[in-house]
C-alpha cells in the first residue's frame, strides 16, 4: 500500500495497516481560510451594485471606459463568485470516489479566472479600438465621479483579500480582479480629466486600451500558475531538486525514485515518494520526520512514502517512469 513502509512480518504489516497512513498527513494542511467567505459575500455585493450603477451612467455619458468597465466588472463579479464556490468547495472531507476531496476546485477557479480576466480584456480592447476609429462626445464630469467612486469600492474589495494571495492562488486571483479593477476606475478618471481640460475624446479609449495591457501584463503569471496547477505540475515556491536531495540524505536511504510532488489546491501541495533503505522496518519517528521536515522546510502539507529493501529480486516497476 502505498504511504507504508514495506515489511515482511505479517503481524507488524497489519498492525501498520489498521493505523492507515494517519503519519503522514493532517497537521500539514492549510485550507482556504472560511474567513474570506465574509470577504467574498462583501466584494460581490458592492461591485454588483456598482456594476448597476456604472452601466446607466456610462449610457448617459456616452462612455466607452465606464461601459468596458462596467463590463470588465460584471466579469469579476461571476470571478469572485466561481472563487467563492471553489473556497467552499476546497473544505469538503474526501470521499470514496473523491479521495482527495474537492480540492483541486480552487485550482480550476483560478484557471477560469484568468481566462475570464483575459477575455474581459480583450472586449475592453475591441471596443476602444472602435471607439479611437470613431471618437464621441463624452459627458467627462460623469465619468470621473463615478469612476472616482469604482477606484474606492475596488480598491477597498482588493484589501479585503490583501492578507491571503501570497498563500492561496485562488485568492490571489481575487485580489488581482479587484486590483485591476481600480487601476481601470483610475485610469478612466485621468482620461476623463484630461478630456475636460483639452478636449481630446479619443483620451477615453486610448486610456483603455493602456489599462487593457497593464490587466494583460499582471494576469500572465496568474494564467501560468494555473495552467501549470492544473496540469499537476510542482508549485512554484518547491525545489524539487532540493526536495529529492533533502529525502536521500535520510538516515539509511541509498536511493529515491518515483518521486511526485504536486498541487492538491492552489495552497496546498502533496509528494509521493519510494525510498529504498536495506535496513527498512516499521519506523513510526521517521515517518513522522519525513512528514514534518516536508511541511516545514517545503510546504509540503500531504506526504506519503513507500519504504524499499532494494531487493534485485524484486525490483519495484515504477523505478524506470522517467520520474526523480
Amino acid at each position: 500500500m502505498k504511504g507504508l513502509p514495506v515489511v515482511h512480518d505479517p503481524a507488524a504489516q497489519a498492525q501498520l495497516s489498521d493505523r492507515n497512513h494517519e503519519h503522514h498527513h493532517g497537521a500539514g494542511h492549510v485550507h482556504a481560510p472560511a474567513s474570506f467567505g465574509r470577504a467574498f459575500a462583501i466584494g460581490i455585493g458592492l461591485n454588483v451594485a456598482f456594476v448597476a450603477v456604472e452601466f446607466v451612467f456610462g449610457v448617459l455619458a456616452n462612455s466607452v471606459s465606464l461601459l468596458a468597465d462596467a463590463g470588465h466588472n460584471l466579469s469579476d463579479v461571476l470571478g469572485l463568485v466561481i472563487a467563492w464556490i471553489a473556497s467552499v468547495l476546497v473544505r469538503r472531507p474526501p470521499s470514496s470516489r473523491y479521495t482527495y476531496g474537492l480540492r483541486s476546485s480552487s485550482i480550476l477557479a483560478a484557471l477560469f479566472n484568468a481566462v475570464f480576466l483575459l477575455v474581459a480584456v480583450g472586449a475592453i480592447a475591441w471596443e476602444a479600438i472602435l471607439r479611437l476609429l470613431h471618437p464621441e462626445p463624452v459627458a467627462s464630469g460623469v465619468v470621473m465621479i463615478v469612476a472616482t467612486v469604482g477606484i474606492v469600492i475596488n480598491g477597498a474589495t482588493a484589501w479585503l483579500f490583501a492578507s491571503g494571495r501570497k498563500g492561496d492562488l485562488n485568492i490571489r486571483g481575487a485580489f488581482l480582479h479587484m486590483l485591476a479593477d481600480a487601476a481601470v476606475s483610475a485610469g478612466v478618471v485621468l482620461a476623463g480629466l484630461g478630456m475636460r481640460y483639452t478636449g481630446w475624446l479619443w483620451l477615453d479609449p486610448a486610456t483603455s486600451l493602456v489599462i487593457a495591457v497593464v490587466i494583460v501584463a499582471s494576469s500572465w503569471r496568474l494564467l501560468r500558475d494555473s495552467v501549470d496547477l492544473s496540469l499537476d505540475a510542482v508549485p512554484a515556491h518547491i525545489d524539487p531538486h532540493a526536495v529529492e536531495a533533502y529525502l536521500s540524505g535520510l538516515p539509511g536511504v541509498l536511493a529515491v525514485h518515483d518521486l511526485h510532488i504536486w498541487g492538491m489546491s492552489t495552497s496546498e501541495a502533496a509528494l509521493t515518494v519510494h525510498l529504498v533503505k536495506p535496513d527498512a522496518r516499521v519506523d513510526d519517528a521517521l515517518l513522522a520526520r519525513i512528514r514534518e521536515e516536508l511541511h516545514t522546510r517545503f510546504g509540503i502539507g500531504h506526504s506519503t512514502v513507500q519504504l524499499e529493501l532494494g531487493d534485485a529480486a524484486h525490483p519495484c516497476s515504477q523505478q524506470a517512469e522517467g520520474t526523480l
